[in-house]
């Protein structure tokens, strides 16, 4: 007969050993967010000291009573009409205290977008007012001799039309906000932030060099906004740390233009402070050897160290990019003129005589052209990627010059009324849209990054009076309500990278490759422009539309992300916050619920990362240096 032997011993046994893996698993947990709390403290003193100057006198004390440019930043005088609310916010505008805005929290979750959607339903819409077209009176010279109007100064509610929504414009500045202070926390001087991660996006465009592309692409959007403690955080880490003479990498030559070289001209006309301009005629000299080839026109890639300059690989045989190479002028010419040296006018007017002379196929430019013997690559055209913001910095070169530039208006007509004739088309279901053309087939595709073309019809539409004004306004708001559809045709009411138009299908993305969106601002672009042209309040309601579904899909506790799959409920989220998020994206939803007087658009022009450059002889801050020497090729 066996022993009897009692239950207990292993089911003391068993509890013993349980207890020891639950005190191993705290004590692990316990240390692992000790570390992570060690990190974050440590990241928070190294921003801290970033953002102190060793010596006040090293920084210029911005006078934002005294200096700031009359249209950027209006803290506005509340009148006695908007009640104690009104009088709460002059107090404290005469205070120089940044505004209270209405918190949400950090975490979205369902309940957010209904709290916005509420907010949208009991908010005091503003009248719509109904003109066809708004054509543009330029500002009277005199105005150019007379000194910024104080803070407060100008009444918004006044003839100026378009009127603010406080509401809605502040929870875009919100928006700002909580991107601007988590990619200070977590990727500070890096030049991108992955929210998910909480660390920076080394895989950007920019690589894993220290540029803080997101500080100088996003500081004019702060600016704009009145956040000064932030403004003063950038400003203080580009005097100290933003340099390129050490950077041995292939930077993009148009990318590093428009964000980097665009964002410091647009700084420099906002305060006139000098660094500013160094640093944009730095950055500028640093892209001249790619300007080193037999036609004048730029290589795609720049060592900024060594002066190695190369294309593209798969760039149709060693090509140059039109979207690239043409969209240097609007940055170039007023580096010239700030700085009085015309080499930079120069190396952008060469590249314009190119274009002009080429012979140029039923009208159309492809988007690739040998910089070495001068001829064209692949017969593909586009309005979206590849040869977009080409055909924009023809009209816009046209609108800085003061309308003056009439070769580049000459140019931009002639190629907009081949691209109206041979690209744009109606589908069946009444939709416009423009094509891409490959070798004299259409694809009936649209890309995301051409939705910026109805603001940009309908911009030639309101400047200039000739036989095709009204088809230009028709197109342009065609294509917006057609980027619109693009949007609310997704679950996620935000639209695809790019769109298909069949019997089929209209607007919709197809292929999987299409289907994601990386916080990109075309569409938003051309709302604010069909706004400020036409005072037509869907364009605002559609703007609305966009921040409640990037506040639904978008956010996350860290910054923003793009989005795999728009045509998914819970779609999923790329970890990636683009720099042109703040640069463009945010910028132009808070200037659709602003006033007409912030950046008015007779006397600013946007870069196309949204960066705005003044119109000279509209504009007393285009700041031209006394004595600009002539240039051989010069416009």
């Amino acid at each position: 007969m066996c022993p009897k032997t009692s239950k207990t011993t292993p089911l003391l046994l068993i509890a013993g050993i349980c207890f020891v893996i639950v005190l191993v698993v705290v004590t692990g947990i316990t240390l692992i967010n000790n570390i992570n709390l060690s990190n974050i403290i440590r990241l928070n003193e190294k921003v801290a000291s970033d953002s102190v100057s060793n010596n006040e006198n090293q920084i210029k004390e911005l006078n934002y009573v005294n200096n700031h440019p009359r249209n950027i930043y209006l803290k506005l005088n509340a009148t006695k009409d908007e009640g104690e609310e009104g009088e709460h916010e002059m107090q404290r505008e005469q205070e120089q205290e940044p505004l209270e805005l209405p918190k949400i929290s950090a975490v979205i979750g369902e309940t957010t977008p209904k709290i916005l959607e509420n907010q949208l339903k009991n908010s005091q819409e503003i009248p719509s007012v109904s003109v066809t077209r708004a054509p543009f009176v330029p500002t009277s010279p005199t105005l150019l001799d007379s000194p910024p109007l104080p803070v407060g100064g100008v009444k918004t509610n006044g003839s100026s039309g378009g009127l603010i929504d406080y509401e809605k414009r502040n929870q875009v500045v919100k928006m700002m906000e909580h991107a601007w202070h988590n990619y200070k926390l977590y990727a500070w001087g890096k030049n991108e932030l992955r929210p998910l991660s909480q660390r920076p996006h080394s895989g950007s465009i920019f690589g894993s060099y220290d540029l803080g592309a997101t500080i100088v692409d996003g500081l004019d959007t702060l600016y704009i906004m009145g956040l000064e403690k932030e403004y003063r955080e950038g400003r203080d880490w580009i005097e100290r740390k933003f340099s390129l003479d050490n950077i041995s990498a292939e930077l993009s030559v148009f990318e590093t233009n428009i964000r980097f070289v665009g964002g410091m001209l647009t700084l420099y006309a906002f305060t006139g402070d000098p660094l500013y301009k160094e640093r944009a005629q730095h950055i500028a000299d640093k892209l001249l050897p790619a300007f080193q080839t037999p036609t004048g026109i730029p290589y795609a890639l720049v060592n900024t160290k060594t002066g190695v300059a190369k294309n593209y690989g798969w760039a149709s045989g060693g090509s140059s990019i039109l979207s690239e190479f043409g969209t240097l002028h609007l940055e170039f010419a007023y580096l010239s003129d700030i700085t009085g040296n015309p080499l930079y006018r120069e190396r952008v007017q060469t590249i314009r005589q190119v274009l002009k002379e080429i012979e140029k196929p039923k009208g159309l430019y492809p988007n690739f052209l040998n910089p070495k013997t001068g001829k064209w690559g692949q017969l593909h055209m586009s309005l979206g990627a590849l040869g977009d913001s080409y055909y924009e910095y023809l009209l816009k070169a046209w609108l800085q010059s003061g309308q003056t530039d009439e070769e580049a208006r000459e140019m931009f007509d002639e190629a907009m009324l081949a691209i109206l004739d041979k690209m744009v088309r109606t589908s069946p279901g009444g939709l416009t849209y423009v094509s891409d053309l490959k070798f004299d087939r259409l694809e009936h595709k649209m890309d995301h990054l051409a939705c910026f073309s109805g603001g940009l019809f309908a911009l030639g539409a309101a400047t200039r009076q000739n036989d095709y004004t009204d088809k230009y306004m028709e197109v342009g708001k065609g294509i917006t309500n057609t980027c619109h559809e693009s949007y609310i045709r997704a679950p996620t009411q935000l639209g695809p990278e790019a769109f298909r138009f069949s019997d089929a299908v209209e607007a919709r993305a197809l292929r999987s490759q299409e289907k994601y969106y990386i916080l990109r601002p075309e569409t938003f672009e051309s709302y604010f422009v069909l706004w400020r042209l036409t005072h037509d309040q869907k364009y605002r309601d559609w703007g609305w539309e966009a921040v409640l579904a990037l506040e639904k899909h978008c956010r996350t506790a860290h910054g923003y992300c793009g989005l795999r799959n728009v045509y998914q409920q819970e779609p999923q989220k790329d970890d990636v916050q683009q720099s042109f998020f703040l640069a463009e994206t945010l910028k132009y939803l808070y200037l659709l619920f602003s006033d007409d007087s912030v950046l008015p658009l007779d006397e600013w022009v946007f870069n196309t990362e949204a960066h705005p450059l003044p119109i000279k002889g509209a504009n007393a801050y285009y700041r031209q240096a006394p004595v600009t020497l002539p240039a051989s090729n010069a416009s």
